[in-house]
């Protein structure tokens, strides 16, 4: 029986994505990749908070799902179908995809450089533009490798009793697995040097930290009576997340959120924790059931969230270099542009044979 709430709260939580690069993209807390705030004070403009209270936990809950929907899916399919769909729906995408439509992003995010690109040939740009426009896409990329590792992990668990003991978990286990949350947060590199790419991308992938929930996923959170747990006290978390949420943002209001002193923070990981456990109850507890939308979003979710950041970038630029329009303006147009034109942008691509496979990882309809 198809688990309704999983599908809802990952459509959900894509959706949650949109709002956020909608709301980065102006950031004035120094997180690079965005176009640059609208004050020059990074205590002065309030609609940030919405970037402080979502990037703790959302990414990490989309692992944990996905680890969760790699389970069953492995309960239907063989290791080599499993491998082949990953790789056709995760690793097309954020490969070939970036050079047959990503290099738009890539376009956009070396703006800010566009005199080093002066008299080089059309091709070469192309090919800079599109291994700089991945954008979202490391989501993909690094999920294709924790199913590959998720594999190897299987061998060694082949007759699943690691899974069969994590069914077993006692509510108070299920919220102490949280340090286990804090301990993956803890691989970040402090003051990178610009000169060292490699130490953005370490803080950027945060593997550790994504790779944790991802298997919490796959041996803990697909089991149904884990599950009836987290349901049972998802109204408590739910206020306690709420709590963690407001003294993590009066706490670090003005910095950079991505900073790894605040990622690494055991108030940030407790946030995030209590913040994913509430969602997974909520979600199992309330949004167990489907209707004709919610089976179109479960179907589009995935194609809404590899396309979305090139409608944001674009439109973003536009309206805040080429106009004078209010920020008060800007936001919700901006929010606007990307609810309605991603969907049509997707079933646009989603009906093109080849184009579908090599963007969107789709082979027909």
């Amino acid at each position: 029986m198809r688990k309704h709430w999983i599908d809802n709260l990952r459509w959900f939580t894509v959706v949650l994505v949109l709002v956020y690069h909608v709301f980065y993209m102006f950031n004035s807390k120094g997180v690079l990749g965005g176009i640059g705030g609208f004050s020059d004070n990074p205590m002065k403009q309030p609609q940030d908070i919405v970037l402080y209270i979502l990037y703790p936990w959302f990414m990490m809950l989309l692992f944990l799902l996905a680890g969760i929907s790699a389970r069953f899916s492995l309960e239907k399919r063989s290791i080599k179908e499993f491998v082949k769909t990953r790789t056709q729906k995760l690793l097309v995408p954020s490969t070939i995809g970036l050079f047959a439509f990503q290099w738009i992003v890539g376009y956009f995010n070396t703006r800010g450089g566009a005199d080093t690109f002066t008299g080089m040939p059309l091709a070469i740009k192309w090919i800079i533009y599109s291994l700089v426009g991945s954008g979202p896409l490391w989501f993909a990329q690094e999920l294709w490798v924790f199913s590959l590792l998720l594999i190897l992990v299987r061998k060694i668990d082949n007759k699943d009793k690691f899974r069969k003991f994590c069914s077993k978990v006692s509510t108070p286990g299920i919220i102490l697995l949280g340090i286990l949350i804090y301990l993956g947060s803890q691989l970040m590199i402090y003051d990178p040097d610009p000169i060292m790419p490699f130490h953005g991308l370490v803080n950027l992938y945060r593997p550790l930290a994504y790779l944790v929930p991802f298997m919490m996923g796959y041996f803990v959170f697909s089991n149904e009576e884990v599950i009836e747990r987290v349901k049972g006290m998802c109204l408590p978390m739910t206020a306690c997340a709420a709590i963690a949420c407001l003294a993590l943002c009066l706490t670090t209001w003005g910095e950079n959120y991505t900073s790894p002193r605040i990622l690494t923070s055991w108030l940030n990981c407790l946030y995030a924790w209590l913040m994913i456990l509430s969602m997974i109850g909520l979600s199992a507890r309330f949004f167990d059931r489907t209707s004709r939308f919610c089976q179109y979003m479960n179907r589009t979710s995935y194609g809404l969230y590899v396309l979305h950041y090139s409608v944001i970038v674009s439109f973003g630029y536009m309206l805040k270099t080429d106009t004078t329009l209010s920020p008060w303006i800007i936001y919700p147009l901006l929010l606007l542009l990307v609810f309605s034109l991603t969907p049509v942008l997707y079933e646009c691509i989603h009906r093109i044979p080849l184009v579908r496979w090599a963007i969107l990882g789709e082979k027909r309809n």
